[in-house]
């Protein structure tokens, strides 16, 4: 052929061969990832052309069968154009599967006739008026594409069968009505015809969006009958093509009803080792359109491992709490110190952290079971998502505020240290306590609340965060890290920021005359930062893990958390001379009795000696001495 030939020059050219028409537009449609709306609707078009002709030979009526299949995989825009014209393909499609056994230019027929593409199955019979039923199968191969081996016919069978060991991916059966229910025997054959579509690429529906799972569609076509032997009705199994981290939450059972999927006359019905089990009371194209949802596997309950470290944590804070609380109890709110302000700041916000994390980090309302109902309802989308609850995000939103709050002290602790050590100063500015009250609690808030705008939706709340526990969204479908969901932008990106910044700040510390105490005081706000990012990072993949991992996880997070309120324990109260003075007096206010009598001594001196000497006598006996 010519190389500067194309669909619409040979569209235009009706002195064209069949036979040459057939082979050119095969080969301009091998390539269909490269096609057009316009290339599609001519390709359809010369297709419908060589389907519909009385002069089509065989190899014609392959080579089309072959473009049709092809054309099965054009991934292109929808188009109303396009869309008729393979519609009306489809129509040929069916008209060709009643005629496909009767040879060309003759009267004569043959029992069965086949053309198996990787995306097409053509499938003719000449049927026996009294079969009870006939069944069309496709069983389950490895390469996803049709094969002539795996492409079954039964032209009599009474119900649905499908032999051991073989799996099904598309199956439909025609029921026949008996013979005693029929008004006379007709001793003419019947012609059936089955197409199978590998996928739903020439019926776009304008409900029903479909994106990623491949619905395939298969058509029954009875001819030559009278109502007598009209099928009572049509059977029908589809199973799912789903991913590994999907399964099927409902589906409901459809045909083509000109322009759209429509419900009318289909039933549900069971079916087994997967499938999806659909009845109807007319002949046509049909299809199962369902919608997913993901697997998850559900963050179990917190170990005892884990509870004690965060207990001991709790412990430290709540010690540190009371004693800078009790130490600053005389004073005036505005006589406290900025430093321990932040400091209070930081255990508070942490305290609430982990009470939150140990009471609601587990998510307490999965996702619902899929519906047992038998209503025949097309789904409203392709993915399920049960609403939002509420707890859920309502943790998810607790715990992003208050480790960032807590990550933001920290900065501000240290702030506070640089400047005071290198102004030499003992005190800051009135207005630090309100500026950095703004800074500590407002720029969390601000955080978190342009993250839940930006992606949570109470009709699905997976954008926002993670089903299998209550955390910002981090990870998409496929459980890879995706770097547009909100834990990346919305804490990774923040937290960063906060890390360099104490970096910076134990740089400047560490330059000047008083470098040693002042890099001394930043030590501990650094250390808590990078303590809080470790913890952070042993206890996502701890909710995630089972077995010898998680117990080795849980360890680490055990150990982490205690280490976490030690240091503040230590650091921040423990090496005060304020709370050793209060442990010392504690000590001390806690005495034996040994002996409940007391003496009193009275000093008296004695000069007869030239050697100086004392005597102590007790009140009772200097008493009997003066008597």
């Amino acid at each position: 052929m010519e190389c500067g030939l194309t669909l619409e020059d040979l569209l235009q050219d009706p002195t064209t061969n069949l036979d040459t028409l057939a082979s050119a537009t095969q080969i301009l449609t091998s390539k269909p990832e490269e096609m057009s709306p316009t290339d599609v609707t001519a390709a359809a078009q010369i297709t419908n052309t060589l389907l519909s002709s009385p002069n089509a030979t065989e190899t014609v009526r392959v080579a089309a069968i072959a473009t049709v299949s092809q054309l099965l995989n054009a991934n292109t825009q929808d188009d109303s154009e396009e869309n008729n014209a393979t519609l009306e393909l489809t129509v040929s499609l069916d008209k060709l599967s009643l005629t496909l056994s009767q040879k060309p230019n003759s009267r004569q027929s043959q029992s069965q006739a086949q053309v198996v593409q990787p995306n097409l199955v053509v499938q003719s019979a000449q049927v026996s008026a009294d079969t009870q039923g006939v069944q069309f199968t496709s069983l389950s191969g490895t390469s996803g594409s049709f094969v002539a081996d795996r492409i079954k016919l039964n032209t009599d069978v009474s119900k649905v069968e499908v032999e051991e060991g073989f799996i099904s991916d598309t199956l439909i059966y025609l029921k026949f009505p008996s013979e005693t229910s029929r008004i006379h025997r007709i001793p003419s054959n019947v012609s059936v015809g089955f197409v199978l579509y590998q996928n739903d690429r020439f019926f776009r529906s304008r409900g029903n969006k479909k994106s990623d799972a491949p619905i395939r569609v298969v058509s029954a076509s009875v001819e030559g009958q009278t109502r007598s032997v009209v099928p009572q009705r049509v059977e029908m199994q589809f199973r799912p093509t789903m991913k590994d981290w999907t399964s099927v939450y409902n589906y409901a059972c459809v045909f083509w009803d000109q322009e759209d999927w429509s419900t009318v006359g289909c039933f549900k019905s069971n079916a087994s080792d997967g499938s999806l089990g659909c009845s109807c009371n007319r002949t046509g194209n049909f299809a199962a359109l369902w919608s997913f949802r993901q697997n998850y596997e559900y963050a179990e309950a917190l170990d005892v491992i884990s509870i004690v470290g965060l207990s001991f944590s709790i412990l430290g804070l709540v010690v540190t709490i009371i004693h800078h609380i009790k130490e600053n109890s005389k004073k005036n709110l505005r006589d406290w110190k900025n430093s321990t302000i932040a400091l209070l700041c930081i255990c508070f916000s942490l305290l609430a952290f982990i009470i939150t994390f140990l009471s609601g980090v587990g998510n307490s309302s999965p996702q619902s079971d899929a519906p047992s109902d038998t209503k025949n309802v097309i789904p409203d989308s392709e993915e399920h998502v049960d609403p939002d609850r509420g707890p859920c995000s309502a943790v998810a939103a607790l715990l992003h505020f208050f480790l960032l709050a807590t990550f933001m002290w920290t900065s501000l602790y240290g702030t506070e240290v640089v400047l005071l050590g290198r102004t030499k100063q003992s005190i800051l500015p009135p207005y630090w306590t309100q500026l950095s009250m703004a800074l500590g609690w407002g720029i969390p808030s601000v955080i978190t609340v342009i993250t839940l705008g930006a992606t949570y939706r109470v009709d699905n709340p997976l954008g926002y965060r993670q089903e299998e526990f209550c955390w910002l969204a981090g990870v998409d479908q496929t459980k890879q890290f995706d770097f547009g969901k909100p834990m990346f932008w919305g804490f990774l990106i923040p937290v960063g920021l906060i890390l360099i910044y104490n970096v910076v700040l134990l740089v400047l510390g560490s330059r000047g005359n008083s470098a040693r105490s002042l890099k001394k005081r930043i030590l501990p706000s650094v250390s808590l930062v990078v303590l809080l990012t470790l913890c952070c990072t042993l206890g996502y993949p701890m909710l995630l893990t089972t077995g010898h991992t998680h117990l080795v996880l849980s360890i680490c997070f055990c150990i982490c958390s205690i280490t976490q309120g030690l240091q503040i324990f230590i650091l921040f109260t423990a090496r005060t001379s304020s709370f050793r003075a209060d442990m010392s007096r504690s000590v001390q206010s806690v005495h034996i009795q040994l002996n409940t009598m007391k003496q009193h001594l009275t000093k008296s001196s004695d000069n007869i000696s030239t050697a100086s000497s004392e005597y102590y006598w007790s009140r009772d006996n200097l008493q009997n001495l003066r008597r």
